[in-house]
């Protein structure tokens, strides 16, 4: 009828994610099963690989074609409405204000996911650093203090095996204080294990209230197709 509008179809955001993944499957599962060109010999009614009269080949062709193309005109305009309502429905996080698609790709960045596949997860690369760090000044500090042990003990044994006049001129506690100057220590600014735990939850925390916001938003706002 003229001038008659169609009416919109409402659903959660949710449903629309659901529909969208199925949508996915369809689209591949049909392209997959669709056949669009055939051959037959001039004097034959049917055609050679799908043994169908041409007529109905054709009719099949243009059907899968159509369907085809009309799934993928609904995925856009799912995904498209999904878009616009993540820029424009607002969550309350930790982190600020956000919308739901700054949240998601918030969300994704933390986890290593999406355009720069882990590059922009520098909360990671940041803990990883720091605990490399640590860990390595930790085993040169004890492979340094190691070694003065045993510098150390040969002083002692050195001096203890001199006559007991010349002992008495050098006194064992050259070798206390040459132990205690050389001793090596960790120069630790940030008490970095405190950090690295810090980092670490927060960034854990943080993961999960994204997921559940939006988890929320999604269950509760609604887009039109």
């Amino acid at each position: 009828m003229e001038g008659e509008t169609t009416m919109a179809e409402k659903m959660l955001v949710t449903q629309a994610l659901d529909e969208k993944d199925l949508l996915m499957k369809k689209i591949y599962d049909k392209i997959e099963k669709a056949h669009f060109v055939d051959f037959k010999k001039k004097n034959e009614e049917l055609v050679a690989v799908e043994r169908v009269s041409e007529e109905e080949f054709n009719k099949r062709a243009q059907a899968a074609y159509q369907q085809i193309n009309d799934l993928i005109d609904r995925f856009g305009k799912i995904d498209a409405a999904i878009v616009e309502s993540n820029a424009k429905t607002m969550i309350n996080t930790s982190y600020g204000q956000l919308s739901v698609a700054s949240a998601i790709s918030l969300k994704n960045r933390l986890r290593g996911k999406g355009v720069y596949a882990g590059k922009t997860d520098f909360e990671t690369r940041l803990y990883e650093k720091m605990q490399d760090d640590y860990l390595k000044r930790v085993v040169s500090v004890d492979e340094k203090n190691s070694n003065l042990d045993d510098t150390a003990e040969n002083m002692r044994l050195s001096i203890l095996g001199k006559d007991t006049k010349k002992a008495d001129d050098r006194p064992l506690d050259v070798v206390d204080k040459y132990v205690s100057e050389n001793t090596s220590v960790l120069v630790d600014p940030l008490e970095i294990k405190v950090k690295m735990d810090y980092l670490a939850n927060k960034k854990a925390t943080l993961i999960r209230e994204l997921e559940t916001q939006i988890k929320v938003a999604n269950a509760t706002t609604f887009i039109e197709i």
